[in-house]
């Protein structure tokens, strides 16, 4: 997990340069097909993924998003009406069956369907009408974290490009080198040590940090077996914060866009409540401690920064408790649901 964390630099600027115009023209054809709306196919981190592409395809391109259930076309055998619109499946195998359902569900009504998908080789990358490869290669550790890291980048570029936002496209450019600094920034020492005491916490972020909240509280039940939960800024105090009792942990990925003051003010009233939080975010903050990450660069990708600097601080904490962060118990690297 380690190793593979450390090589996210190199797999996005391996993507970014083998994808560009391959990118381009899957957006010029977007552009011109205009969709009504976007919907996503995944599982696990790649739903996360998803979520975070949700966020950019709403902000960025005035589109509605959803996360479609896989289980609808595998399971239940539902009929769907997706013609004209977008299907996005998002996988590292690429071989889920409810995955592969979905997507022929949504070719057969009529949706363009696009595979961000790690195996070139899988049925899911086959199938598809466009595919956007994520380039991140063999990935052994059991908890992904280069090929989310490489699904997040896939999707931002994408939107990059059918948005043309020349400004997130100049960052995405820059993000390989940030990501290799993040790589040499020296470890969290803080920021393990409260984790590793930890047994329950909540996870809070806002906008673009939300998806990346739902991908740590994950990573913390497979490589720590902390038992963490996600939520949204906007929803944590809408009946969860009443569980909170003096010194709970909350680890919270601060935005860095107009999300931001209120997200503050959020972690104010929990922190009045008892809470105790741990702040991910590009600066230290004045009275609690911060993992400090670095600017991605753009407020859309400094939370994938952000999500590389929390990984090493999983890998580490989950050793510090006594786990193997590789070969987590009861887990196995692809999940084949039905």
């Amino acid at each position: 997990m380690a190793a593979e964390i450390a090589e996210a630099g190199a797999i996005v600027r391996r993507q970014l340069a083998a994808n560009a115009a391959l990118t381009a023209k899957v957006a010029a054809d977007l552009r011109a097909l205009k969709p009504p709306f976007v919907a996503t196919v995944a599982r696990g981190s790649s739903d996360h993924a998803a979520l975070y592409l949700k966020h950019l395809v709403e902000l960025k391109l005035a589109l509605a998003c959803a996360s479609l259930g896989p289980s609808i076309a595998s399971l239940y055998r539902a009929p769907l009406r997706l013609e004209g619109a977008v299907a996005i499946a998002i996988s590292q195998s690429g071989r889920s069956p409810d995955i592969l359902a979905m997507q022929r569900t949504a070719k057969a009504e009529r949706a363009l369907s696009i595979a961000l998908v790690n195996d070139e080789a899988s049925p899911l990358a086959r199938e598809a009408d466009a595919l956007l490869p994520l380039c991140a290669g063999a990935e052994r550790s059991v908890a992904a974290t280069k090929s989310m890291i490489a699904s997040l980048v896939a999707g931002a570029s994408l939107v990059a490009h059918w948005s043309e936002d020349d400004e997130l496209l100049a960052a995405l450019a820059k993000l390989p080198s940030v990501l290799d600094a993040s790589s040499a920034s020296p470890p969290a020492t803080e920021a393990m040590a409260t984790l590793a005491r930890a047994s329950s916490l909540f996870v809070v972020g806002r906008g673009a940090t939300l998806a990346v909240a739902a991908e740590a509280a994950l990573k913390l039940k497979e490589t720590s077996a902390i038992h963490a939960e996600a939520f949204s800024s906007a929803e944590v105090l809408h009946g969860p914060a009443g569980i909170i009792k003096p010194g709970f942990p909350v680890l919270a990925f601060a935005p860095a866009d107009a999300a931001r003051p209120g997200f503050f003010d959020t972690l104010d009233r929990l922190a009045a409540f008892g809470a105790a939080p741990l702040l991910v975010d590009i600066e230290p903050h004045q009275r609690w401690p911060t993992l400090v990450a670095l600017d991605g660069g753009h407020p859309l990708l400094t939370p994938i920064v952000a999500l590389h600097a929390f990984y090493r601080v999983a890998e580490s904490t989950a050793r510090q408790r006594g786990r193997d962060p590789d070969q987590p118990p009861h887990l196995k690297k692809v999940t084949e649901t039905l």
